[in-house]
């Protein structure tokens, strides 16, 4: 029973006590009964006092646990003029003050990490018990795909569709790995864990290394090339001009060595071919800069159209262009672009052999190219390779095609992809950055060709 319930019931015994005296005192008066009765008196008083003593300091810090409940940091007790109570009045305000410069800088603390973690150009995920995604940045967003990082929320990594999310739902607790996806962007992933409140909470680190990478690789292979380029070369024009000397002397010769003049014609087409091998690699570090100027997208694919129709046609591959009506206005280096557009449909054609499809297409918003063809897709083990330096899945392939590739839609700050499809479909998509301000009005374009 509460303290205070037992005071007023003591009260309201002595207050009955002393009522029943006065009634009794109208037959039965007498010295003692007086005294009684100022005693009963005296001792209500007493109590009322006691009673206002006790329950006031009791009230104040029940109001204080309240504040605490709350957690009201910024309201203080008042004093109730009770030394001993005051002094805890004082200990629970100066907890109180406490309490708030702790919280408020705790506060200040979580809203600069809070503002770090939402700049930082690293992808954060933090994760619930169930692996579901309880908050995260903008760059893990837009890594993901994701234009706002609030749709993420609530979902599970392995739900989302994507190679690097393929990749984040199949780490374990402390791995870190470095992946190259199949639209040439690497990634270093960690599935790392924080303690809050005692217990071990996970999340995901994703750390673009794209452009770092391909700077150390081309550095790498640029001096490389060049040393064996100029090695190759110098010995190649000596070797040349001596072999084309021994094959006018030969074929100034009687017939007996018409045969040693057919070797030594060999021989020089090899070194000529081994020359143009060499250049062909030393071209790929000769990349100019991209002169982005203004232009329609569909304009641009229908004055390529007559050459790729030639280019699929000596496979006997068929082609078709599926444009949008509206013009794309995309800005673009139409020299280095068209040599992207050829690398990739004669790979198409190369990968499809003979009697395949290969489907042109564009969209808009964004402005978006998409080559597809049949042929009979990338293995995913060579699909994480596709873009790394001089790695080819033909037999005599180079490897030079895609870097190339690579290099110049980087130089257009495009985002692109090469991938087979679940439909059995391969398609390389590349999406141009949004310029529409910047460019003019264009004339529209034809919709559709096929090649019969």
């Amino acid at each position: 029973m509460r303290i205070s319930w037992i005071l007023i019931i003591i009260i309201l015994l002595l207050g009955a006590s002393l009522v029943s005296s006065l009634l009794l005192s109208v037959s039965e008066a007498g010295t003692e009964l007086y005294v009684t009765q100022s005693a009963c008196v005296l001792a209500i008083i007493l109590l009322i006092v006691f009673y206002r003593s006790v329950m006031k300091p009791i009230r104040s810090i029940t109001n204080g646990i309240d504040l605490l409940r709350e957690q009201d940091f910024s309201s203080r007790l008042s004093h109730v003029n009770q030394h001993e109570a005051d002094k805890i009045v004082d200990m629970f305000n100066g907890m109180m003050v406490a309490l708030k410069e702790e919280r408020l800088r705790l506060r200040e603390q979580n809203h600069f990490l809070d503002l770090l973690v939402d700049v930082s150009p690293m992808g954060i995920l933090i994760l619930s018990d169930a692996d579901r995604i309880k908050t995260a940045n903008k760059a893990a967003a837009a890594f993901l795909g994701f234009a706002d990082s609030s749709a993420l929320e609530g979902l599970t990594v392995d739900s989302l569709d994507s190679q690097l999310a393929s990749v984040l739902s199949g780490l374990s607790q402390g791995q870190t790995v470095t992946e190259r996806l199949n639209d040439s962007m690497i990634y270093r992933c960690s599935r790392l864990s924080f303690m809050d409140q005692g217990y071990p909470h996970p999340f995901l680190l994703i750390e673009k290394l794209t452009e770092e990478v391909m700077i150390a690789e081309k550095k790498s292979y640029e001096k490389v090339i060049r040393v064996i380029a100029h090695e190759v070369n110098n010995s190649m024009a000596g070797v040349n001009s001596m072999l084309s000397t021994a094959r006018l002397m030969l074929s100034d010769s009687s017939d007996d060595y018409a045969d040693l003049g057919e070797v030594v014609s060999v021989c020089e087409a090899r070194c000529q071919s081994m020359s143009k091998f060499i250049t062909a690699f030393a071209d790929v570090v000769k990349i100019p800069e991209a002169s982005l100027k203004p232009t329609d997208l569909n304009s641009l694919i229908e004055s390529w159209r007559v050459m790729l129709e030639s280019l699929c046609g000596r496979h006997g591959i068929k082609i078709e262009f599926r444009l949008e009506a509206q013009p794309i206005p995309v800005m673009t280096d139409t020299v280095l672009m068209e040599q992207v557009i050829i690398n990739i449909v004669k790979n198409s054609a190369e990968s499809i052999g003979s009697s395949g499809l290969i489907t042109v297409a564009t969209s808009a918003s964004p402005a978006t190219l998409t080559v597809t063809d049949n042929g009979p897709g990338i293995d995913p083990e060579a699909a994480k390779k596709l873009f790394s330096p001089f790695f080819s899945t033909k037999v005599n392939g180079h490897g030079i095609g895609l870097l190339f590739v690579s290099e110049v839609l980087h130089k257009h700050s495009c985002k692109f992809s090469l991938a087979t499809g679940q439909d059995g479909l391969t398609r390389f998509s590349i999406s141009f950055p949004d310029h529409k301000s910047a460019v003019p009005a264009f004339r529209s374009t034809a919709l559709s060709f096929n090649l019969k």
